[in-house]
């Protein structure tokens, strides 16, 4: 049963660790996404003054190197994010499996002296 509880605590920090690495990455993600849509928005303004046909402007900026690279570290952010979203999701199954195995061995009347709580 202790070992039960030491996965369940391991479990517990692994995920406080990853949601940490969720919000870090979140705040990232938001802040390259924010970066990418004003670069974004400022080469369109510029294409439209130069007098370039509003249905190719975007496609346009798109092709420039400098919002090329936003777009990739915006990309790149959200892969680490919804990664991140993930592991969590995962994190919390394990810790429901094991929670519900110390039930069944709880329930079952096989425990030892301490028992669960």
């Amino acid at each position: 049963m202790q070992d039960l509880y030491g996965q369940l605590d391991e479990l517990t920090d692994l995920l406080m660790a990853e949601l940490e690495v969720c919000r870090t990455s979140g705040c990232q993600y938001a802040e390259n996404e924010a970066e990418y849509r004003k670069a974004l928005r400022l080469a369109i303004l510029e294409e439209r003054q130069k007098g370039t046909p509003a249905t190719i402007t975007s496609d346009l900026c798109r092709g420039r190197e400098d919002i090329a690279e936003l777009k990739r570290l915006r990309d790149c952010s959200e892969a680490i994010y919804k990664a991140s979203q993930e592991a969590i999701n995962v994190y919390k199954l394990r810790i429901r499996m094991v929670d519900a195995q110390i039930t069944r061995v709880w329930n079952s009347g096989n425990v030892t002296q301490g028992g669960y709580l």
